[in-house]
């Protein structure tokens, strides 16, 4: 992570093989002092292609507007982050904001950004504070876009230790 005068920047690299190909996502992620998605560059590079995307978060009194390219996207209208496939990073972000009591749910709406193709969604997702103690905060995490749900990890900076089927950090 990167600080800046008004947020942070998150940087990063992924990779996977899916199948038979194999691919990678770099992105660049600028958050606002609230952990809110100002702008995310990303980038997807596979045998096939090179894609990029920019999504830009777009205040307009009227509430969270996106736009994705340039172009102005009312189904992300009222998410607060940016979410990538490929990376469990992007879970932090709505860890930071919530201040969550056990077992209070929190709706938290993102745009998805797809790995393969960087295709752009709106991703519906509740966060349940299950517990803290003193090196860990794990939530209860629900999809309803996938139907997936599962318990994740963090440490008590916020960042992920463990999201099951997709990421654990070494200790």
């Amino acid at each position: 992570m990167e600080p800046v005068p008004d947020g942070h920047v998150l940087r990063g690299h992924t990779t996977a093989v899916e199948g038979p190909e194999a691919w990678s996502v770099g992105y660049r992620i600028e958050v606002d002092r609230q952990w809110r998605t100002r702008r995310a560059e990303v980038q997807g590079s596979s045998a096939r292609r090179v894609v990029r995307t920019t999504l830009e978060r777009a205040d307009r009194g009227e509430g969270v507007r996106w736009l994705v390219d340039g172009v102005p996207r009312p189904d992300l209208d009222g998410c607060q982050d940016v979410d990538l496939e490929s990376s469990a990073v992007t879970n932090t972000l709505p860890v930071h904001r919530l201040d969550a009591a056990p077992g209070e749910a929190h709706s938290v709406p993102a745009a998805f950004v797809r790995a393969d193709g960087l295709a752009v969604e709106r991703l519906e997702q509740e966060y349940r504070l299950r517990g803290r103690t003193a090196g860990a905060i794990t939530f209860d995490y629900e999809s309803s876009t996938f139907g997936f749900a599962c318990e994740l990890a963090y440490d008590t900076a916020g960042l992920i230790l463990e999201y099951p089927g997709i990421a654990a950090r070494e200790r």
